[in-house]
């Protein structure tokens, strides 16, 4: 049974209720709106919960003429519901926000912009006034990570490895040959005293050190680690291990056997929270396991539920706050160091994503169906909004957005989440848009879905009826569940985005006639198996970083080995043909969806060739309209301003012209840039 409990009191905040009561008719959503989103990312809680910390992301305004970058995360500080400040000067790009141990200073990481050999160092600045200052680095290299020890006289941090100077020369001079996976260059952990001009002290770790927590009394710490720095491993071979403070020696190793994600230490330093999968073949780390830091011996808590657990904190009196993703909601679950459940919350519509605890208070960061991250407070009983970060979206009309469930062919119970379009569906049906998430070990939440590589409100606003399937393999409805889609490359999984689409045309909201279909990675996959095996189902694929052949992405990408473990379970040598024919080149020939092909350049995880074999493949053998479009200095997702809006622009445009448009040829190869954008004469 649910229960609420009252611990937070003396919270001056808006109410949830409040905020979501504004009315909102104005006008549909835009790319131009999608472009200018901001969100709240890290949060810090002062240690006497006077001020909370955070940062507010925003990409540049290139529409404006703003030159073109990745996200701005601005320091901001909350003292009181809708009282957030900008707390540092105009144009600093801040990460890794924490207060002091004293709470008397706010501390980040940045890099000086316009110094050629700047490096980002640890800052700070007084929460009482006066300018940020400089209080360590390490010499020629980037501080990546860092957290203050209890006394406050001793901060540990992450740094990247030491240049070599003899390989620079070596590069400057034109031998600048890479040798691919034999020339690791690890992390290095160091004792740094702020504000001194002491040497940092190194810690001797053998192995890639990435994240770091340091216990109550200071003696020890908590690392996560890997045996080298292959990607693959970073995967599949991470564990926490127990150093010692002093010298870095291991203690212990806490041996989880597959992928780990967030740990915390508790207020005596007796159990550390664990967020770790159950085995080497579960697909994603969604199990809460309390371990003891002395033995390394570790036990799930929730193993075998339908839910993953997303965040956790530790409270003063040694409870611990944990979110938790049941299907596509969220609750706030309490616990004490056992491991025993004392109260749960349910946040309403909100979407929790983050949590962070000091003195009285916790805070949390949260979207909705109707807006993006935000700054919470817990209030006791539910969850008081801090921030308004978008107020712009009041104007927006949106489409009603629902969950809703359905029975898969084979007899599984498949949730998804529906954005209707505005002002309800035409007789008939309206044009929809499935989405598909990666992984497949990811889900979608009744949250906020709009996004650069998401239609959402934007296709709502255009008419769409938007729909986002956790199908089979989607966590946050148990191990078993994540694992159903292992062994079966493009069957029961893919079979399930039909099935969907099915349902929503038997209610009467979808056209099947006019469906498209999109995704990113496991989701370009999805959406290229849609344009070819399952082109009849389909009259629009826009396909992101997607494969097309399921034979050479293990040879081309970062993590084979995690791709055999949790995905294929089989090697393409053990069977050539089954591999080939789970590929959605072996389909090609029967292409008759048209498709939009969108890559990074750079992408190491899906390599570009993946995109290259299914375009030749259709433009040679079918006469289905095609195009590849590549963006330079971009990976495996789009990080730049430019390159997410023309995503934007290219994945609505691509639909509107073969489902509500007039099909045919692709639209013009250029997209056209709004009046007053840089650039805007040579784009028409």
């Amino acid at each position: 049974m649910k229960k609420s409990i009252a611990l937070f009191a003396g919270v001056t905040a808006v109410s949830v209720a409040a905020l979501a009561a504004t009315p909102a008719l104005a006008r549909p959503m835009t790319p131009e709106d999608v472009s200018r989103l901001a969100d709240v990312g890290g949060i810090a809680v002062s240690p006497d919960g006077a001020r909370i910390a955070f940062g507010r992301g925003q990409l540049p305004d290139i529409l404006s003429g703003a030159e073109n970058g990745s996200t701005d995360t601005r320091l901001h500080v909350a003292t009181a519901a809708m009282a957030a400040q900008d707390f540092l000067p105009e144009g600093m790009d801040v990460s890794g926000i924490r207060f002091s141990p004293d709470g008397r200073m706010i501390s980040f990481l940045w890099k000086p912009e316009g110094e050629d050999d700047a490096h980002t160092a640890l800052y700070g600045i007084p929460v009482a006034g006066g300018g940020h200052r400089r209080l360590a680095g390490i010499e020629g290299a980037d501080i990546r990570s860092y957290e203050w020890a209890p006394d406050g006289r001793t901060v540990y941090a992450i740094a990247a490895a030491a240049t070599d100077p003899r390989r620079e020369a070596e590069s400057e001079a034109g031998f600048n040959a890479v040798i691919y996976e034999e020339e690791q260059r690890f992390n290095r952990l160091f004792a740094v005293t702020p504000g001194s001009e002491a040497e940092p002290r190194a810690l001797a770790i053998e192995g890639h050190v990435t994240e770091l927590r340091v216990a109550p009394d200071g003696d020890w710490l908590a690392l996560r680690w890997a045996p080298t720095t292959r990607v693959d491993d970073s995967f599949t071979s991470q564990r926490v291990v127990i150093v010692d403070a002093d010298d870095g020696a291991i203690r212990t190793t806490v041996e989880t056997p597959g992928k780990i994600d967030d740990f915390e230490i508790s207020p005596d330093g007796s159990t550390l929270s664990l967020i770790a999968a159950v085995d080497r073949h579960d697909p994603a780390p969604t199990t809460l396991h309390m371990v003891n830091p002395v033995t390394g011996t570790f036990t799930a808590v929730n193993a075998g539920a339908a839910e993953a657990v997303v965040d956790t904190e530790w409270l003063a009196d040694g409870r611990l706050a944990t979110i938790f993703h049941v299907g596509a909601q969220s609750e706030l679950r309490f616990y004490d160091a056992s491991g025993t459940v004392t109260a749960t919350v349910d946040p309403g519509a909100l979407i929790l994503r983050r949590i962070e605890a000091a003195g009285d208070r916790l805070a949390a960061v949260a979207d909705a169906p109707t807006h993006a991250n935000e700054l919470f407070l817990f209030d006791g009983g539910g969850f008081a909004r801090w921030t308004t970060l978008n107020p712009w979206l009041a104007d927006i009309d949106m489409g009603e957005q629902r969950t809703m469930t359905y029975r898969s062919r084979d007899g599984h119970t498949v949730e998804g989440i529906v954005i209707e379009p505005v002002g309800g569906a035409p007789s008939g049906g309206a044009p929809a848009i499935l989405t598909v998430h990666g992984g497949p070990e990811a889900h979608y939440s009744n949250g906020w879905l709009t996004r650069y590589s998401m239609a959402g409100q934007v296709g709502a606003g255009r008419g769409y009826a938007v729909f986002y399937p956790n199908y089979r393999g989607s966590t946050a409805y148990g191990t078993d569940f994540s694992k159903l889609h292992q062994g079966d490359y493009a069957g029961g999984e893919f079979n399930d985005l039909v099935d969907g689409i099915q349902a929503l045309g038997a209610e009467g909201l979808v056209d099947l006639d006019r469906v498209g279909i999109t995704g990113g990675s496991y989701g370009g996959y999805a959406t290229a198996w849609g344009a070819t095996a399952l082109t009849e189902h389909f009259a629009a694929a826009v396909m992101f970083v997607g494969i097309s052949n399921q034979i050479s992405k293990f040879g081309t990408g970062d993590i084979p080995n995690e791709m055999y473990l949790v995905h294929s379970r089989a090697w393409p040598w053990e069977d050539w043909q089954a591999m080939l024919e789970v590929s959605p080149i072996f389909h090609a020939g029967q292409a008759r969806t048209p498709i939009l092909i969108l890559h990074g350049e750079d992408d190491t995880r899906v390599d570009p060739g993946q995109s290259y074999e299914l375009y030749n493949a259709l433009r040679i053998r079918t006469e289905t309209p095609v195009r590849l479009v590549l963006y330079p200095g971009e990976g495996h997702g789009n990080q730049q301003a430019a390159a997410r809006y023309d995503y934007n622009v290219r994945l609505m445009r691509w639909m509107d012209h073969y489902l509500t448009g007039p099909g045919g040829e692709p639209p013009a190869p250029r997209i056209a840039l709004p009046e007053g954008t840089v650039g805007t004469a040579a784009s028409e």
